[in-house]
């Protein structure tokens, strides 16, 4: 699922952590101000994607809900010390999913639905895809 979400908006896009595997990669993390301290609070998902120097917090509905405006408040203190900017996704397997959390999705966030690839779903604001100030 990685892949077909980096295919088509992030090509080059590395992982950093990956909750799953217990997987990183403590230098780059470390590079761009990100110390691992707690695993239980770090999103499902972080990347790096080098040709816009964005973060992605990714969060998969599945295992910790949705990116609500607690949990990006939660991730923003977590990731204070990041130079880049920080964009929130959530992760959906199929639109059924989808509706069931639709009302706690926090505004400046993005939506990604696995069994619609090709497409994001913005909550709000002036841009697509990007981080916000």
């Amino acid at each position: 699922l990685i892949h077909a979400f980096t295919h088509h908006f992030l090509p080059g896009s590395l992982v950093l952590y990956l909750a799953d595997s217990k997987e990183f990669n403590k230098e780059m993390l470390s590079e761009i101000g990100i110390n691992i301290d707690e695993f239980d609070k770090m999103p499902d998902l972080v990347m790096h994607y080098p040709h816009k120097d964005w973060i992605l917090l990714i969060e998969a509905v599945t295992s910790h809900g949705p990116v609500d405006s607690q949990r990006r408040e939660e991730l923003a203190r977590l990731f204070h010390q990041v130079r880049q900017k920080l964009i929130y996704i959530t992760a959906f397997p199929d639109k059924s999913v989808l509706n069931r959390y639709l009302s706690e999705i926090s505004w400046e966030t993005e939506v990604w639905v696995a069994d619609s690839p090709t497409h994001l779903i913005h909550f709000n604001g002036d841009r697509f895809l990007g981080p916000y100030e």
